[in-house]
């Protein structure tokens, strides 16, 4: 009860704040408005990312986040922002769209939290156009054998209070497993603690899709 006590009330209050630090707003300012046409968001959140969109590019925006404890702040960003958003309860292993649904997909800071990110881009890969493009910017497994080892220890406990964020994700190596081929990607360390804080970002194209690997993720 605790737990849930703290996933309900306490985590989407801390959420918010770290994710809208003034290091982590501008690497949002830099990827959010490249997003254009029919766009699904990946782990919408409490709708940080709203303010950054570029309305003139927009046709629709879906907000895929099973964190329902944080829609209603997503609502109020979203009249803020004066956009319009489907908001939909459910994580991104199965996202509920038919192939071929989107122009772009949008994911900030979300890859660390969801169970099976690799899975996850594959449908991120399958619901994309042919030419559409992943947005993306996350944080990852460090470049740095040493701030690697103090991501690896942290980890776990970090997880635990942190809504399952994992430090450690190898960013690049999902986007090549998920089978995006066309990758512009860039990374440096924001300010604070390096464990914490190595950013990847940038843009894929879904390369045309595996049919094995479609089955396999859809089942």
């Amino acid at each position: 009860m605790g737990h849930n006590w703290y996933e309900r009330h306490v985590l989407p209050w801390l959420v918010d704040i770290a994710c809208s630090v003034q290091p982590v707003w501008r690497q949002r300012q830099k990827v959010v408005p490249l997003a254009q046409g029919r766009v699904l968001e990946i782990g919408i959140g409490t709708g940080l990312n709203l303010e950054h969109y570029d309305q003139a590019r927009i046709e629709k925006i879906v907000g895929l986040d099973p964190g329902l404890e944080m829609h209603p702040k997503a609502r109020r960003r979203s009249r803020l922002a004066g956009l319009e958003v489907e908001l939909v309860g459910l994580s991104a292993e199965r996202i509920p769209y038919d192939d071929r649904s989107f122009d772009t997909v949008l994911v900030t800071y979300a890859l660390c939290t969801i169970a099976d990110p690799l899975a996850a881009l594959k449908e991120m890969r399958r619901v994309l156009k042919p030419g559409g493009r992943l947005v993306f910017c996350e944080h990852g497994l460090a470049p740095d054998a040493s701030v690697r080892r103090w991501q690896a220890r942290l980890t776990p406990l970090w997880a635990r209070v942190a809504g399952g964020c994992h430090l450690d994700r190898d960013i690049p190596g999902l986007l090549k497993a998920a089978g995006f081929r066309s990758v512009d990607i860039e990374q440096m360390y924001l300010p604070g603690p390096r464990p914490l804080t190595c950013n990847y970002w940038g843009t894929a194209v879904a390369a045309q899709p595996d049919r094995a690997d479609d089955r396999d993720t859809r089942r």
